[in-house]
């Protein structure tokens, strides 16, 4: 099977695997302890989560602290449940499902819409009173890179809070500026189950669930020392390699684009994170592509969303009607993606998608 779905998740890391083993101990090893217990193998499962802690830290940007959670959608709840319920919220019309459900359960938030390109107006109206805005970094579902350094700016100017979804971003570039970032360790070669909300010093976040206090009293529950020592690989990883897996990753968006030349883009080239292409074709069948492609894996939208069978909501916000969207795939690829793989997937989707003609 050829593997072109880094956006719904990543291939572990090597180097996380080996990471976590210790920490997955049964009876006679030493890696099995409780991090919040006092004794000696607790102790040591915490100095491994700190650690961890430091090395996802050192992705984010300087004067901030980092709290694990289960992941990007724990985090981005977190965030915009913890900063109140009440007052306005303004988001982009491209948010993910964690973002835009969020959103709505707290109340009617103001849309920021986006061009044919893919990509926010930084000069969008932003209502008066607004207290966050959220907008993501890099789109998960065209790859689109947002101007969230101004919306950041508005948002400051404006006495409002900003929050990024850096989940697609994350360890592939340098991190936007915000007041919290939310992130999640599979998108990096990291474990699954495991996140992390990235909050700047000064800003004060309430408790979602209580219990035992941990991470700063926000989010009660035992930590995974597996999990933590995973994602603190992947990071280190993610820093030490990230020129190298960009020139990678754009040399096969290369190779890609130019095999689906007659195929139309969806969303910008040019602003645009390049291990995403998600593309068009009129008239075609995409659930019949997937099945006569079966041994590529790729997908038709957000991993997220692609049990509703409803448009993309983002490829409706670029200005694509309902058949347009329905007509798109979406290929992701990224540092352990090979030119033979690629090669091969293309070649099982131009012949499943020619035998539709």
């Amino acid at each position: 099977m050829i593997y072109l779905d880094y956006q719904a998740t990543t291939p572990l890391a090597p180097e996380a695997r080996d990471a976590m083993l210790r920490w997955l101990d049964g009876p006679g090893g030493t890696g099995f302890g409780n991090p919040h217990s006092p004794h000696r193998m607790g102790r040591q499962a915490d100095a491994a989560v700190e650690l961890a802690r430091d090395r996802v830290a050192a992705l984010f940007p300087p004067g901030g602290r980092v709290i694990f959670t289960s992941g990007a959608t724990e985090a981005i709840n977190l965030a915009m449940r913890g900063t109140g319920e009440s007052g306005p919220v303004a988001i982009s019309a491209i948010e993910h499902s964690a973002v835009r459900d969020t959103a709505a359960a707290l109340g009617d938030p103001h849309i920021l819409p986006v061009a044919e390109d893919g990509v926010v107006d930084p000069k969008a109206d932003i209502p008066r009173g607004t207290r966050l805005v959220a907008c993501m970094q890099v789109n998960n579902e065209i790859g689109t890179i947002q101007p969230t350094l101004e919306l950041h700016r508005k948002a400051k100017g404006m006495g409002a809070l900003f929050l990024c979804d850096a989940v697609q971003a994350f360890g592939k570039m340098e991190l936007t500026l915000a007041d919290m970032i939310a992130v999640s360790a599979h998108k990096l070669h990291g474990p699954k189950g495991i996140g992390a909300l990235w909050v700047r010093d000064g800003v004060e976040l309430s408790a979602l669930t209580t219990g035992g206090g941990q991470e700063d009293g926000l989010r009660a529950g035992t930590l995974s020392p597996a999990l933590c020592a995973g994602f603190g690989a992947a990071a280190k990883l993610a820093k030490e390699r990230m020129g190298a897996d960009a020139d990678h990753v754009e040399t096969l968006w290369n190779a890609l684009r130019n095999r689906f030349s007659d195929w139309t883009l969806n969303g910008s080239d040019k602003a645009r994170y390049k291990g995403n292409l998600n593309l068009r074709r009129g008239g075609l069948d995409v659930a019949r592509l997937m099945n006569d492609a079966r041994d590529v894996m790729f997908s038709a939208g957000s991993a997220c969303a692609s049990q509703t069978g409803k448009p993309s909501h983002v490829l409706q916000a670029i200005g694509l009607d309902a058949k347009q969207a329905k007509n798109s795939i979406r290929l992701g690829f990224g540092r352990y993606t090979t030119m033979d793989e690629i090669e091969e997937g293309v070649d099982a989707i131009l012949k499943a998608a020619k035998m539709q003609d």
